[in-house]
């Protein structure tokens, strides 16, 4: 089950009550305070394992609670510490504070480990308050509560590509054909009900990772077809590459189509504009004379002075070009960012 929102409850445990106690033992004539403290509270920690691909665990464990310290014993004995509970999420999880969406953490890397709740300190026995002056304490304290907090948990997928497009354009074929990845593909609309990942190898020195975002129609940010509550995986790739269907089955207008998500993706996050574009005309195996749908698509990127790509993902017809296309953008951005850094 493919989760990318929850709201999650955690409870560190409780510090261990501190021991009243005084020796007493046979054959020593003077006995003293001898009551250990308690043991801390369990912390509960998150964090990020790739292996983890939603947060469905938490849809069916929303309220989670680290155990709590022992308390003390005579002998001065110390409580034993209560357990830490580790929680694993996804890469791409965003820790925020349901109270005021203040964002705590953000996991943008495997193997991330933040401390979300502390536990509560254990309580002082009375051995601890004893001195010159005050030989026989009879005080002691109780553990104190751990920390509790209500988070959402948010996760936004980390892919460098992000495909997008309407319905039956061809995104998961083409996901399914330059990675390794095998979303679920059939000739009817909203056949992709949850974004799809996927690893392109380039060759041996470079690989990218492509998202398939579920379809999105006109009026989606309305809540019309499956909504824009998946456009938040595209809010971290560095690419957004639009599959347009040219054949002349569809019966669409590739450029209006075009700007339709656009408009989409305008009323979702106006910064993802910033992001490079490249338009991707899919299905060019059916064209026969008429094409166009094609050259329209062709005039539009010029126009706009954007990447135009046409390919055929069933038939694996322009993929390899693609492939090489997409890994020289990120090349470039990367050096980009390098040279930024240097300054």
């Amino acid at each position: 089950m493919f989760v990318d929102q929850v709201k999650a409850i955690l409870l560190a445990g409780r510090g261990g009550n501190g021991c009243l106690s005084f020796r007493r033992e046979k054959g020593v004539p003077k006995g003293g305070p001898d009551g250990g403290r308690g043991g801390d509270g369990g912390s509960i920690y998150l964090v990020s394992d790739e292996n983890t691909s939603s947060l469905a665990y938490f849809r069916f464990h929303p309220i989670n609670k680290a155990e709590k310290g022992f308390n003390g014993e005579g002998s001065n004995r110390y409580g034993k510490k209560g357990a830490d509970l580790i929680l694993k999420v996804p890469v791409g999880t965003i820790v925020k504070e349901e109270c005021n969406a203040e964002i705590l953490f953000d996991f943008i890397a495997s193997g991330q480990k933040y401390l979300v709740v502390k536990g509560g300190q254990g309580g002082r026995g009375n051995a601890s308050f004893s001195s010159p002056t005050r030989r026989a304490p009879r005080i002691r304290e109780e553990g104190k509560p751990g920390e509790e907090k209500i988070l959402i948990l948010e996760l936004k997928l980390i892919a460098d590509v992000g495909l997008v497009g309407f319905p039956n354009a061809g995104k998961s074929t083409l996901i399914s054909k330059i990675s390794a990845a095998k979303p679920v593909i059939a000739e009817y609309p909203f056949t992709t009900l949850v974004p799809n990942l996927g690893v392109v190898d380039v060759d041996e020195s470079m690989s990218f990772v492509v998202a398939d975002i579920p379809g999105l129609i006109e009026g989606a940010h309305l809540g019309h077809g499956l909504g824009i509550q998946f456009l938040k995986h595209v809010e971290r790739t560095k690419i957004l590459a639009h599959i347009i269907d040219v054949s002349p089955y569809s019966g669409r207008d590739p450029v209006r189509d075009y700007q339709a998500v656009l408009e989409e993706l305008i009323a979702f996050n106006p910064d993802l504009l910033k992001r490079k574009q490249i338009l991707i005309a899919n299905k060019i195996d059916l064209l026969t004379g008429n094409k166009e749908c094609l050259d329209k698509l062709k005039d539009l990127a010029r126009k706009e002075n954007i990447l135009f790509q046409a390919i055929s993902a069933l038939k694996s017809i322009g993929l390899k070009q693609l492939v090489v296309v997409l890994a020289d953008i990120l090349k470039t951005q990367k050096k980009d960012s390098s040279e930024n850094r240097a300054i």
